[in-house]
This record gives structure tokens, sequence and C-alpha cells, in this order.
């Protein structure tokens, strides 16, 4: 079978099953699957990055975690701007698909939000906590989460399963590769900057230093404020056609 043929049916496959499964259980279920959509997003991961950063030092955690978000943000976007694949909503003629979400303005091919939880997941269950129960739970909600980005209209099914394999192949590259190496780095940089004292603690900072608190809540709030951009730009866009 020639590759172009092999592409055509699983381009086929992808339309049929999002065009099924597309708003699939209504408005409760996509309520439910925004919610678990959330756990894909890069928005947690910054998140807990900058938390074990500035707020609970852990050179371990802040490391790995680091290593793999920094991995697949590579790996994912060459992919995306390499293999450059429309959203459905992009191919589909106008109202066979419905955004459940705000759109996307990034490729369609593989899945960031599959690539984080996969790739987070198991570096959570199976090096953080070291529990094969856990690691399948957290697989198990990274399945919700791949089928959230097809129920949403957003991804085709190859996207999200592709970006669940590349994000164990970045995981593993997190593990053997980009981890121990910014591993590295952080505990060298850390003679310089940190205290032992503040290992495994709320930074005393916090509480003593009113400009290190200030600094720590303005990255929070700006990755917040990152996150919800396009909404509060949709909302002004919104608010200005009605004026």
């Amino acid at each position: 079978m020639e590759f172009k043929e092999f592409s055509n049916k699983i381009d086929k496959w992808d339309q049929r099953i999002i065009i099924k499964y597309n708003g699939f259980g209504g408005k409760p279920i996509t309520i439910i699957l925004k919610f678990f959509s959330f756990f894909g997003r890069e928005t947690l991961w910054l998140f807990l990055i900058t938390f074990y950063l500035i707020v609970w030092y852990d050179p371990f955690l802040l490391s790995y975690i680091s290593a793999t978000f920094l991995t697949g943000f590579i790996l994912v976007l060459a992919i995306k701007q390499t293999i450059k694949r429309k959203r459905p909503y992009e191919k589909f003629e106008e109202g066979e698909i419905n955004v459940l979400e705000r759109k996307p303005t990034s490729r369609s091919f593989p899945s960031w939000h599959s690539y984080n939880i996969v790739s987070q997941g198991l570096l959570i269950g199976l090096v953080f906590l070291r529990s094969p129960w856990i690691t399948i739970l957290i697989l198990l909600v990274a399945v919700i989460v791949s089928f959230s980005r097809i129920q949403l209209g957003v991804h085709y099914p190859s996207d999200v399963i592709f970006g669940s394999i590349f994000g164990i192949i970045g995981f593993l590259i997190a593990l053997y590769l980009t981890g121990p190496l910014i591993f590295k780095i952080v505990t060298y940089l850390e003679k310089f900057v940190v205290n032992e004292k503040q290992y495994h603690q709320i930074n005393p900072m916090l509480l003593n230093n009113i400009g290190y608190f200030l600094l720590s809540f303005s990255i929070f709030l700006i990755i917040f404020l990152l996150a919800i951009n396009k909404t509060i730009q949709a909302l002004l866009k919104k608010n200005k056609v009605k004026v």
C-alpha cells in the first residue's frame, strides 16, 4: 500500500470518527470534558514549574517537569510546523463541526494536550510516585483528555493518538537525556542563589520580602493572563461588535 493511499484512508477514518463523536453526550458531557481538557493545557504545567522554582523549591521536580515540558514544546512545535495540518473546523464545511471551546490557532497534528498529559502523567506516576496503579489512573485520565479534544471539535483522532505516542517518546527523552542535564544545571546554579534550608518548604522570602512576594505573584498572574488571553480578546471583540 502506497503512503498516499494509506494517508487517505487515515484521513477518511479521522473524518468519520470526529463527525460521529463531535458534541457526543450533549452539553453535560461537554462541560465535564472541558474540565478534563484543562489537564492537557500548558498552563497547569507552567504553574507547577513556577511553583517548584519560587514557592516550594524542589530541584528534582523542577528539572524533570521542565525537561518534559520543554522537550514536548520543541518536538510538537517542530512537527506542527512541518506537517501544518488544518484543524477539523478549518477543513469541513461551516456547520459540519461544532467547536465547543475557543478555537486554537496552532496546527492540528499532533495534539499538544495529549502529549502533555501522557508525558507528565508517566513522569508523575512512574518516577515521582513510583506507583503503577496511579500511573494507570493517570493514563485513564489521558484517554479522557484525548477524547475531549475530539468531542470538542478541535482535533482528529490521529492527532491525539500520535500526540500520546510522542508523549511517551518525550517522557523517555526527558527521563534519560534532558532531565538529568537540566538537573545538573539547576543544582549547579542553586549554589549561588539558594539556601539549603529552603528545600522542600515554603520559601521564607515569600513572607519576609515584599519584593519577592510581588515578583512571584506577578509571574503567576502573567501565566494566568496568558492562559485566558484569547478568551479576553474574544469578549472584548464581542462587546465591541455590540456597541
